[in-house]
C-alpha cells in the first residue's frame, strides 16, 4: 500500500511465526501510545499476549500488520462479539484496535489499516466495528471520524465509544480516493524533487548508460548531492568530477533517489542497499525483465515487490527516466540528451524511443515542458500516478501522453475525468490494432483484451482529448496551453490568400466546424489590415474562434511580410498585426490561430510572444486542433454543470427486489452457479484477498470470481425486463399454420410472423420476416411462404407477434467489460449500421445527459429527427429506455448482458419487439476495495 508521504509498506495478517516482530514492534511503541492501546500502563507483552495476538481463527479473530524492510510498524485486530460486547461466534459486531508506531504517525497507516480489516471484516459477515477511546487520543478519534463511515458517538466511563457501519458509503469512497490522490501524488514528488542522487553502475566509458545517466543529471542544474557508484571502482576515482564509491553502503549521507544501470543479475544486491540505506525512489534502466518473457516477468515482480518491501516506488525497469525543469528543483534523472525549457506540459510515455520524439519535437517547436517520466515496462509507477501528480502541479497546464496499454482502466477513467475538468489531457493511444501488447506490459487478461471502440468510450466520457500520431498531440497540446477555449464550433477565416482560405474551410467542415466564408484581404494586405480584419472578426458574437492565414505576398518577400505583420507595439498608427490581434482574443476569450506558407521564421515569433499564438504549416493540422479544443471545451462545460443537471431519474415500475429474486433463481438453478467456489477467503499465512462485489448492494466484498455466462429463456428475459419497466412485445410460437392462427387470434390482427433464428432474426432483407398480415389468410399463405423458403427444420422458430406501430428501427444493449465495467451502446438496426460501425456507448450508470448525447451521436441520428421531411420520432421515449436499462445493469451485477433488438421508435412511444439477457455469477471488482497497490 501506499501512504500519506508517498513511501509504501506491505500490509499482511499476522502469523504465529512473528512473535519476534511482534516484540521488537511493541519495544518501539511509546509508553503514551501503550496507554492510549490499553487504557493502562502496559510497559511489555506477556508471553500469553504474545501468543493472543499472533494466533488467530482467522474468521473470528483477524489482525494484520503494517510491514516495511520486515518489521512491523503498525498493527490492527478485531474480535467479533454479541451485544453484550463478548466473544463470540455468530455475532455481526467486532470490537476494533489499532497500534502504530511513534515515528510512523501522521503518514496515514491508521487509515489504510482501516480500510482493510473493514473488508476482511465484511467477507466474514461482519456488518459494525465498535471501538473504545481515550478523549485524548485525538489521532485516533480523528481516523474514525475522518473515514466517512455511518457511526454513532457516545460517553460514559471516561472513554469515548464509537460504532460505525462497514458498508461503504459516497462519503467513505471520497475519503478513500482523496487520500489515495494525496498519497500517489506525493509519491510522485519525491521523486521529482529529491534532495541528494545516486547514480549506480557509472563506469569509464563515457558511452556506457550509467555514465550518461550521470552527465544528465549533472548538466541539469541539480542543486543537490550527487553520488556516483560502481561496486568495482578503485579508490580515489572521480568521473565527471564526482567521487566513485563501491557501494550504496559508503554513502556519507542519505540518498532520496538511485538510478540504476547495472546487469539485470545484479539489480537485487543493489536494490537491498538502497532499501538498507532508506532511499525512496529507483529508475531502474536496466533491460532484460518482461519484455524478455515469463522468467523476465518473474524477475520483473520479484523486483517490485523487493523495492516495496522497502518503502521504495520504482520507475521502470527498461526506463528511459523523469526530469523536471521547476526552477527550483531541475532535474534530469533520464537518457535525454539535454534539460527541456521550462513549460506547461506534463508528458508521459511508456516508450523511450516515442519520448525522445516527444522531447526532440518540443524542442524544435520551442515549447517547454514542466515534467517528463518515460517508464518503461511500468511495473510500479504508472499514468495514473503520474497524473495524481500533475492535477495539483501548478506548472502542469496541459498534461500530453503515449499509452500503449491501461493495468487499471477504471482507475484511469475516474482520475482523467476529474484532471480533466480543469486540465487538458490529450492522449495518443498506440497498439490499436495489434490484438498484442507490446513486449514488457503485463497487464490483467481482461485488460489485454479491451476493444478500441472501449477504449473510445473511456476517453469520450473522461473528457481526454484523442489524437491520432505525435505531431497532433502536439499540435493539440500548443493551441490548448496557449489559448482560451472556444464557446462552440464557429470559426472566422481571414487572410491575405484566397486559396488557403478555402482550404481551411474546406478542412472546417471535413472537421464538423461550422465556418464562415472567409475574408479575403487580398495579397496586398498590411499588418493594419491583419489588425483590423482579425478584431472584427474577434469581436463578431456569432464567432468563437479565428483563424488567420498568411502567405508571402508576391510582390515583397517574406521578410518584409514580417516586418508588416510583426509592427512595434508602441505605434498606435500601424497596431501590431497578428500580435495586437493575439491580445484582442485574450481579452475577449477566443482563440486565435495562424496557418502559414513559406513563412517559417513568423511561428518562432509568434510563439515567443508574451501572447503566442500558434502557427501551424497546413490548414488540415490546425483545423484538427481546433476541433479537439472544440469538442474538449463543449465536454468541460457539460462537466462543470453535470452535478447540479445531470441526473439519474427514477422511474416507476421498478421493482427492483423481484428482479433480484428473479436473477438469483435462474442462477440457483445454473450449472455456472454450481461451480461457484466459496465466497470466505482463507488469510492464514497469506495477504487478504480483499475484492468486493454483489448482492445486494454491490458493495459487500467477495472473492469469488465471474463465472460462466447463460441466457435466460424469453418468459424469463421478458419478466425481468417488466420488472424495470421495459415492455417486450409478446411473441407466440407459430410451428404450423393452425398454430399461427390460433396465435394471431390472441394477440389481435394485424400481426408479423418472423423466424427467430439467429442469422435471420429482426433481418427482413433476408425474407425471415412477413410484416403487416391482416386477417387469415394473409397469415396462412406467409406461413407457407416462410415454411417453403426456410426448410422444415426453421419452421420451429416461427413466431408470430402483434404488429407495432411503424418507426425507426434501433439496437440497445448494455455488456458488462471486466476492465471497465458496464457500458450501454446505441444505434440504428440494420446491415447498414452494423458495416458502418453506427454505434454510440456510454458507461453505466448513464445520467440523462449521457443518453441525450448517445442518441444524436451515432451518424445516422438525422433519421431520429425527422430526415427529409418525416416525422420526427419519440426520443423522450427512447432515451427513458436507454435510462431504464442502465439502472436494470446497474443495480444487478449478475446481469452479464442485455440486447434489445428492434426497438421500434415511432412518433408517439416505441414498442421492443426482442430481446435477450445473459446472466453470470457475481463478478470479481477490484476498484471499491481498500486502497493497494498493483501487483502486476
Amino acid at each position: 500500500m501506499l501512504l500519506r508521504d508517498g513511501g509504501t509498506a506491505r500490509i499482511r495478517p499476522i502469523v504465529p511465526a512473528d512473535a519476534q516482530r511482534l516484540v521488537d514492534f511493541y519495544a518501539q511503541v511509546s509508553d503514551e501510545s501503550k496507554y492510549f492501546r490499553f487504557f493502562a500502563p502496559y510497559p511489555r507483552l506477556s508471553d500469553k499476549d504474545v501468543r493472543r495476538f499472533t494466533h488467530h481463527d482467522y474468521v473470528n479473530r483477524v489482525a494484520l500488520a503494517v510491514v516495511v524492510r520486515d518489521r512491523f510498524i503498525a498493527t490492527v485486530r478485531y474480535d467479533r462479539i454479541d451485544e453484550t460486547g463478548r466473544p463470540c461466534a455468530t455475532g455481526t459486531d467486532a470490537e476494533v484496535a489499532f497500534l502504530v508506531q511513534d515515528a510512523h504517525q501522521g503518514r496515514g497507516v491508521a487509515s489504510v489499516l482501516l480500510e482493510h480489516i473493514a473488508a476482511v471484516a465484511q467477507e466474514r459477515g461482519i456488518r459494525r466495528f465498535v471501538a473504545e477511546v481515550l478523549p485524548e487520543n485525538r489521532r485516533m478519534t480523528k481516523v474514525f471520524t475522518d473515514a466517512g463511515y455511518v457511526q454513532k458517538r457516545s460517553f460514559a466511563d471516561g472513554v469515548v465509544h464509537l460504532e460505525f457501519d462497514l458498508e461503504p458509503t459516497a462519503a467513505s469512497l471520497a475519503v478513500m480516493r482523496a487520500r489515495e490522490h494525496r498519497a500517489e501524488a506525493r509519491s510522485v514528488q519525491r521523486l521529482l524533487t529529491p534532495r541528494s542522487v545516486a547514480v549506480i553502475g557509472v563506469s569509464r566509458d563515457e558511452h556506457s548508460v550509467g555514465r550518461t545517466l550521470l552527465r544528465s543529471v549533472l548538466a541539469s542544474g541539480y542543486a543537490g548531492p550527487v553520488y556516483a557508484v560502481n561496486s568495482r571502482a578503485p579508490g580515489g576515482t572521480e568521473l565527471e568530477g564526482v567521487p566513485l564509491h563501491r557501494s550504496v553502503a559508503e554513502l556519507t549521507g542519505p540518498v532520496d533517489l538511485a538510478l540504476v544501470a547495472v546487469p539485470d543479475e545484479v539489480v537485487p544486491g543493489v536494490v537491498a542497499e538502497c532499501g538498507a540505506h532508506g532511499v525512496q525512489g529507483l529508475v531502474v534502466v536496466t533491460a532484460g525483465y518482461a519484455e524478455t518473457g515469463a522468467a523476465g516477468r518473474d524477475r520483473q515482480r520479484a523486483l517490485v515487490r523487493q523495492a516495496r518491501a522497502a518503502g521504495m516506488r520504482v520507475i521502470g525497469p527498461n526506463a528511459f527516466g523523469l526530469l523536471t525543469t521547476s526552477p527550483e528543483h531541475p532535474l534530469n534523472a533520464s537518457l535525454a540528451p539535454r534539460l527541456p525549457q521550462t513549460g506547461p506540459f506534463g508528458i508521459f510515455c511508456q516508450s523511450g524511443a516515442i519520448g525522445v520524439a516527444l522531447l526532440e519535437a518540443a524542442h524544435q517547436r520551442g515549447l517547454g515542458v514542466s515534467s517528463f517520466a518515460s517508464v518503461g515496462n511500468r511495473a510500479d509507477v504508472s499514468g495514473n500516478d503520474l497524473l495524481q501528480y500533475w492535477e495539483e502541479d501548478p506548472a502542469t497546464e496541459v498534461v500530453l501522453l503515449y499509452l500503449e496499454s491501461f493495468g487499471n482502466p477504471r482507475k484511469f477513467t475516474r482520475i482523467a475525468r476529474r484532471l480533466a475538468t480543469a486540465k487538458p489531457v490529450v492522449v495518443v493511444k498506440g497498439a490499436r490494432h495489434t490484438g498484442s501488447l507490446p513486449p514488457g506490459h503485463a497487464v490483467p487478461p481482461a485488460t489485454s483484451r479491451l476493444s478500441d471502440a472501449t477504449v473510445d468510450t473511456l476517453f469520450q466520457q473522461a473528457g481526454v482529448i484523442r489524437v491520432a500520431t505525435i505531431t497532433e498531440l502536439l499540435d493539440t497540446g500548443e493551441l490548448l496551453a496557449g489559448q482560451p477555449l472556444p464557446a462552440g464550433p464557429r470559426v472566422a477565416v481571414v487572410g491575405n490568400s484566397d486559396s488557403l482560405g478555402l482550404l481551411t474551410y474546406d478542412s472546417c467542415l471535413s472537421a464538423g466546424l461550422r465556418p464562415h466564408p472567409p475574408v479575403d484581404l487580398t495579397t496586398a494586405a498590411t499588418g493594419e489590415h491583419f489588425r483590423v480584419a482579425l478584431e472584427t472578426a474577434l469581436s463578431d458574437g456569432s464567432v468563437d474562434a479565428v483563424i488567420a492565414v498568411a502567405i508571402p505576398p508576391i510582390a515583397s518577400p517574406s521578410l518584409a511580410l514580417r516586418e508588416e505583420l510583426m509592427l512595434a507595439a508602441d505605434d498606435p498608427a500601424l497596431g501590431e498585426g497578428l500580435l495586437h490581434a493575439a491580445d484582442s482574443a485574450r481579452r475577449v476569450g477566443k482563440p486565435l490561430l495562424l496557418i502559414h506558407l513559406a513563412l517559417g521564421e513568423l511561428s518562432g515569433v509568434l510563439r515567443a510572444a508574451k501572447q503566442p499564438v500558434p502557427a501551424y504549416p497546413a490548414p488540415e493540422r490546425a483545423v484538427r486542433a481546433l476541433a479537439h479544443a472544440v469538442r474538449y471545451g463543449t465536454w468541460r462545460r457539460l462537466a462543470e454543470t453535470a452535478e447540479q443537471t445531470a441526473r439519474v431519474p427514477e422511474f416507476d415500475r421498478i421493482d427492483a427486489p423481484a428482479a433480484r429474486a428473479l436473477v438469483e433463481a435462474a442462477l440457483a438453478t445454473s450449472t455456472a452457479a454450481a461451480s461457484r467456489p466459496s465466497p470466505t477467503t482463507t488469510l492464514a499465512g497469506g495477504s487478504p484477498r480483499l475484492r468486493p462485489g454483489g448482492p445486494p448492494s454491490r458493495r459487500t466484498f467477495r472473492s469469488q470470481p465471474g463465472g460462466a455466462r447463460f441466457t435466460l429463456p424469453d418468459e424469463q428475459t421478458a419478466e425481468l425486463l417488466g420488472q424495470y419497466g421495459i415492455d417486450v412485445l409478446r411473441a407466440l410460437p407459430a410451428v404450423t399454420e393452425e398454430e399461427a392462427v390460433r396465435a394471431a387470434d390472441r394477440l389481435g390482427y394485424p400481426v408479423a410472423l418472423k423466424a427467430t433464428a439467429t442469422h435471420l432474426r429482426h433481418r427482413p432483407d433476408l425474407g425471415g420476416v412477413r410484416l403487416e398480415l391482416t386477417d387469415e389468410d394473409g397469415l396462412r399463405r406467409a406461413h407457407r411462404e416462410l415454411s417453403e423458403l426456410l426448410g422444415g427444420a426453421a419452421r420451429a422458430e416461427l413466431v408470430v407477434q402483434r404488429m407495432a406501430a411503424r418507426g425507426v428501427d434501433t439496437v440497445i444493449s448494455a455488456t458488462v467489460d471486466p476492465a471497465v465495467g458496464a457500458i450501454l451502446a446505441f444505434g440504428l438496426a440494420g446491415a447498414p449500421a452494423e458495416l458502418l460501425g453506427d454505434v454510440a456507448h456510454r458507461l453505466i450508470p448513464a445520467t440523462d445527459q449521457d443518453v441525450a448525447g448517445l442518441v444524436r451521436e451515432v451518424r445516422a441520428a438525422p433519421l431520429l429527427f425527422g430526415w427529409r421531411g418525416a416525422a420526427p420520432v419519440d426520443t423522450a421515449a427512447l432515451e427513458e429506455v436507454l435510462l431504464r436499462v442502465s439502472q436494470l445493469v446497474d443495480d444487478l451485477p449478475e446481469v452479464a448482458s442485455v440486447e434489445l433488438e428492434p426497438v421500434v421508435v415511432a412518433p408517439h412511444g416505441l414498442a421492443v419487439l426482442g430481446a435477450a439477457v445473459r446472466v453470470a455469477p457475481l463478478p470479481s471488482r477490484t476498484d471499491l476495495g481498500p486502497r493497494s497497490m498493483s501487483t502486476l
